[in-house]
């Protein structure tokens, strides 16, 4: 419990052996429930994540979002973090974060990633990419956003109701700040966080997903929504 919230942080992981247990030692201990998605990992990923204490969710359907939809559904926290297993992102800044999500009085805090200060944590390909899909956001949605990749969020669970989050791929990380740009009544702010290297191997193909993340954006704005299946209760 922090300040009599109750916390589940959600982590989709595909053979994050490496990552998941630094990730695990540094959890702070206010933390109510740890979902760690195993998304069909060939290492001890999901043997690593019990050993600490974490609750193990497998989802063989491959997809960034398909992970995240499975680790909604089985959130019982007031408010949701999410990170990542490579251990890119900082565990030990879940407090400060939740701080900065209570003090601005919002319903969904996205972590940037930028400004980089770590030089290794990316690379000039992924820096303009990410710059890029962040302006072509903010010209669609008309709100500045300054990492719309970040895969860092504190949010409201109540929010995952009234949303329409139809990508299983990489796209899900702009989707579900799209959903909350695009509800009046949802309050949206961003927070800079320290970003650092991942662990273990990559598995963005920077090309083929920027590409597709731009396609999803463009879509997402002018084509009509085709179903309503995919909704979060």
């Amino acid at each position: 419990m922090y300040k009599s919230r109750s916390i589940t942080v959600i982590i989709p992981c595909l053979n994050e052996e490496q990552g998941i247990e630094k990730v695990l030692r540094r959890m702070p201990e206010f933390v109510d429930q740890v979902i760690v998605v195993d998304n069909g990992s060939t290492d001890r990923t999901s043997d690593v994540a019990k050993s600490f204490g974490a609750e193990v969710i497998r989802e063989e359907v491959r997809g960034y979002g398909r992970a995240y939809k499975r680790g909604f559904s089985q959130a019982t926290g007031d408010i949701l973090v999410t990170l990542d297993g490579d251990h890119s992102y900082p565990p030990d800044a879940i407090s400060y974060l939740i701080e900065a999500f209570l003090h601005l009085d919002v319903d969904f805090l996205n972590a940037s990633r930028f400004p980089v200060r770590d030089r290794n944590a990316m690379s000039f390909k992924h820096k303009f990419g990410n710059w890029m899909l962040s302006l072509a956001m903010s010209i669609l949605y008309f709100r500045w956003v300054r990492d719309s990749q970040s895969g860092m969020w504190v949010l409201h669970r109540g929010i995952l109701k009234d949303m329409d989050l139809t990508s299983d791929g990489m796209a899900f990380s702009e989707e579900i700040k799209i959903e909350a740009l695009k509800n009046s009544r949802v309050r949206f702010a961003e927070i800079s966080i320290l970003y650092s290297s991942r662990l273990g191997e990559i598995k963005l193909n920077p090309w083929r997903d920027g590409f597709y993340n731009l396609w999803f954006l463009v879509s997402k704005r002018f084509v009509p929504p085709k179903r309503e299946s995919d909704k979060l209760e």
